[in-house]
């Protein structure tokens, strides 16, 4: 079987002790194997999919009975858009576990193939019912994309109404929701609650989770120059491009200028310099003479 290189740092601990306590049944050295391949599919998932993907079919071919490394898999294919093979192995997961849990994004794989009038039978569904607070929310999330798939703009604003909304607590879904309201707001020509909320969702968001600076700025019409990118546009303040235009003048001045002209300072300097070195010269050679003369003078 082919592997792919693991760090020596990573150990397989780093997972939540209820997945190791899954990798229990399998022996030691394969139980570390595959967690360390789960450790890797974790740290990946968000910044390099595809390498996460690679890992997590490594970990599928090690121990394909293990709950966690179905959803490892199928959270895998998800973030790469494959979304049958994700769809596959969630339902999996799910009958080995029992569990409602992976029922929201099963929903979303649902919108990736293109069946939004599956995902919003799975919103109405009983499993929802067994959903936590915040799986309720990301279900909510789910259908108001569905809506929108469907040309359903004003639909979609009224999914998203709810008391998670309306409440000023923040939890770690709330950036998302708030965020996810002002745009379906936006989408309708609600612009001005729009912005309200946008703001709101910054409030929220603590850990950079969306746009929403991105978002006020472009409704407040603030664009951003990246200070460090060589092609950026300066014209606002000048500043930059006066120093190119005195650069330029300069330039076109020195290339116009007779080298020889006594406008040029320096050359000016060293001509000054040279006819001040020639005349000492030459009184230098005057004066050898004259005392020689002298000299004789004072022989006779």
């Amino acid at each position: 079987m082919r592997r792919l290189p693991i760090p020596e740092e990573v150990t397989g601990y780093e997972l939540d002790a209820d997945v190791r306590q899954e990798l229990k049944s399998l022996p030691k050295t394969l139980a570390d194997d595959v967690a360390r391949n789960l450790v890797m599919v974790a740290q990946l998932l968000d910044e390099e999919p595809e390498k996460a993907y690679d890992y997590a079919k490594i970990a599928l071919r090690l121990a394909s009975r293990i709950p966690s490394v179905r959803e490892a898999v199928g959270f895998a294919s998800y973030a790469t858009e494959r979304y049958t093979e994700a769809l596959a192995e969630f339902r999996a997961a799910r009958r080995m576990t029992g569990s409602a849990e992976l029922w929201p994004v099963m929903a979303d794989c649902e919108r990736g193939l293109g069946r939004p009038e599956k995902t919003l039978a799975m919103a109405g569904a009983p499993e929802v019912q067994k959903l936590d607070r915040a799986g309720q929310v990301e279900m909510r999330l789910v259908a108001a994309g569905a809506r929108r798939d469907m040309g359903q703009a004003d639909a979609a604003v009224v999914t998203l109404q709810g008391p998670e909304l309306a409440s000023t607590a923040v939890h770690p879904w709330t950036a998302r929701l708030r965020y996810a309201y002002a745009d379906a707001l936006l989408a309708v020509g609600r612009e001005d609650e729009a912005r309200a909320w946008f703001a709101k969702a910054l409030e929220a968001d603590t850990t950079g989770t969306t746009n929403a600076s991105d978002r006020l700025a472009e409704l407040d019409g603030v664009e951003f120059i990246d200070a460090l990118d060589p092609e950026a546009e300066t014209e606002e303040d000048g500043s930059v491009d006066g120093a190119e235009a005195a650069v330029s003048g300069a330039e076109t001045s020195d290339s116009d200028a007779d080298p020889e002209s006594d406008s040029d300072p320096e050359a000016g300097a060293g001509r000054e310099a040279e006819t001040g070195d020639d005349a000492a010269a030459d009184a230098g050679t005057d004066a050898v003479p004259a005392a020689a003369a002298q000299e004789d003078d004072a022989a006779k």
